[in-house]
């Protein structure tokens, strides 16, 4: 196996149709994402002393960071309007290796920075509702 690039790791936003054509939001150098999940203990007197899970159950969800250049692109506008709206839309992340992840989040957080003489940048924080399911 070789190393996958970052570069190729994608963040892409509906364009609100159903089924959504995606934009790749251009401009991003990081990109994270963090699958979390919740557990529900079920150890009960005849596990005789060690933790049992219930498999399936619990709380899962995406989180997903990204930081980059603001370049004025159609994508960072959408971002930036449900951000400010609060409303949830379809993402797409894609891999180097073809795989992508499809679903609905909402902007969490979103934040412009910038430098005299240099750049304007910013980071966002996605957060999912509902499934996030392989394409």
């Amino acid at each position: 196996m070789t190393a996958q690039k970052g570069s190729a790791f994608l963040l892409k936003i509906g364009d609100g149709a159903q089924p959504p054509a995606y934009e790749t939001v251009a401009g991003l150098r990081t990109t994270q994402m963090s699958i979390n999940g919740d557990t529900v203990v079920v150890t009960h007197k005849d596990s005789g002393g060690w933790r049992e899970l219930l498999s399936g159950a619990g709380t899962r969800s995406v989180s997903v960071s990204a930081s980059g250049i603001f370049l004025g692109s159609q994508a960072e506008e959408a971002i930036r309007a449900h951000a400010l709206a609060g409303t949830i839309d379809d993402y797409e992340l894609s891999f180097e290796d073809g795989a992508k992840l499809h679903g609905r989040f909402l902007v969490q957080r979103l934040d412009y920075a910038g430098d005299f003489n240099g750049e304007r940048n910013y980071t966002l924080n996605l957060e999912s509702s509902g499934p996030v399911l392989p394409a």
